[in-house]
């Protein structure tokens, strides 16, 4: 590998440190668990709710995460993508073509998704956040299930009368 051209204090501010501090593989975090390991009972419901725009933060990935999580765990599952949430089920994401990533997990929402509803999961996505966006209902993910806008409210009311678990996310 080619080093640039450095002075004497590039120098010696690049070798105060030795580097690596620690060889791959150096154990820095416990693993013990503290809480065990639920499982769902029977019937159990699990609604996560995402209003949160893809690549922003990592909220809307974490929270696809967690809803693949509890649907392993058992749990009736679903995702419901609304405001700027819907952005997450566009299937036509990429660089320099669909499908195609510019850089490692850049297609992670997508992947995580199609992964969901391939193990049984549903996802909604808010026709109204598609329009905010100028996103078409042929651009979603394959098995996004669109729904209307007054579709949110009675979704909670039905997940909330059925006891679920409604894990809700907001990005502003």
């Amino acid at each position: 590998m080619k080093m640039a051209n450095l002075n004497e204090n590039e120098m010696k501010s690049l070798n105060e440190i030795p580097h690596p501090s620690l060889p791959e593989g150096t154990k820095l975090y416990g693993d013990t668990k503290v809480f065990p390991d639920y499982k769902a009972n029977p019937g159990e419901k699990f609604l996560v709710l995402v209003h949160g725009i893809a690549h922003e933060s990592s909220l809307a990935y974490v929270a696809i995460l967690q809803a693949i999580r509890a649907q392993r765990k058992g749990f009736e599952t679903a995702i419901y993508l609304y405001g700027t949430g819907a952005i997450n089920a566009t299937a036509t994401r990429g660089f320099p073509t669909v499908g195609k990533s510019a850089f490692g997990g850049m297609l992670n929402i997508n992947e995580s998704l199609a992964t969901f509803i391939k193990e049984g999961g549903k996802v909604y996505v808010c026709r109204f956040g598609l329009g905010l966006h100028g996103i078409r209902e042929e651009d979603l993910i394959e098995g996004t299930i669109p729904v209307h806008p007054l579709d949110l409210l009675d979704c909670l009311i039905e997940y909330h009368r059925a006891g679920a678990f409604i894990f809700s996310t907001f990005q502003i």
